[in-house]
């Protein structure tokens, strides 16, 4: 993909993403504007199907939606409110951690800064860019295995490492499209543009695409 082409792909994408399903955390964000739930869908989201995520997140929410009521709920009914997400029972005791630093550390506020997010536990510089970006329309690059995978396959950069690609893009991208980047290209990346036989002759953007390391697509 050429630099200017960037533009067109984006927008191409703008416009299709509208028959797509939107990224279960993009969703808390938006139905919300509640950072704290919008954290803690992400920390439940990992290793976990989009649909199992957004239940077990209304399930939990149904019983406590801040900080200081949901420390107060026990591990096991939090375990039983979001099973069967991957590794519950550790998302449980994570989602109670998280809720004391919360209270003694932020007055019960989720931290709006990068670095302040990720001393919390559980939260990874991906959860961290999720809640600025989503959670407070602060400019920053969530990059997950679809974002990383994706701007590779197009050749847009050439990176190893999901760290390497939010630093590269944080100087390539324009800054316009950093907040929107992730939800565009994690549902774009479960529809059409698939890790394994991607749907290139489906896809949208296929012109600008250099299918880089693709062998096999439909």
């Amino acid at each position: 993909m050429k630099d200017g082409d960037i533009h067109k792909a984006i927008g191409i994408l703008r416009r299709e993403s509208k028959k797509w399903d939107v990224p279960v955390v993009t969703l808390a964000a938006v139905s919300s504007h509640d950072p704290f739930k919008l954290l803690i869908s992400t920390i439940l989201s990992l290793r976990t199907q989009d649909k199992t995520t957004e239940l077990a997140s209304k399930r939990l929410f149904n019983i406590a939606d801040n900080p200081k009521d949901m420390s107060k709920v026990s591990a096991g009914e939090i375990q039983e409110a979001i099973y069967p997400v991957g590794f519950y029972k550790t998302k449980a005791k994570t989602v109670l951690h998280l809720c004391k630093e919360l209270i003694d550390k932020y007055d019960s506020r989720v931290p709006n800064d990068l670095d302040e997010l990720m001393k919390l536990k559980g939260v990874g510089r991906k959860t961290a860019n999720l809640v600025v970006t989503l959670g407070y329309g602060k400019p920053g690059i969530c990059v997950d295995t679809h974002v990383h995978r994706i701007s590779n396959r197009w050749g847009y950069i050439k990176t190893k490492t999901p760290l390497e690609t939010e630093m590269v893009l944080r100087e390539k991208l324009p800054k316009k499209y950093w907040i929107e980047d992730n939800t565009l290209l994690v549902a774009f990346g479960q529809h059409t543009c698939r890790p394994i036989s991607p749907k290139c002759s489906q896809c949208p953007i296929e012109r600008y695409c250099d299918k880089v390391g693709v062998e096999k697509s439909r």
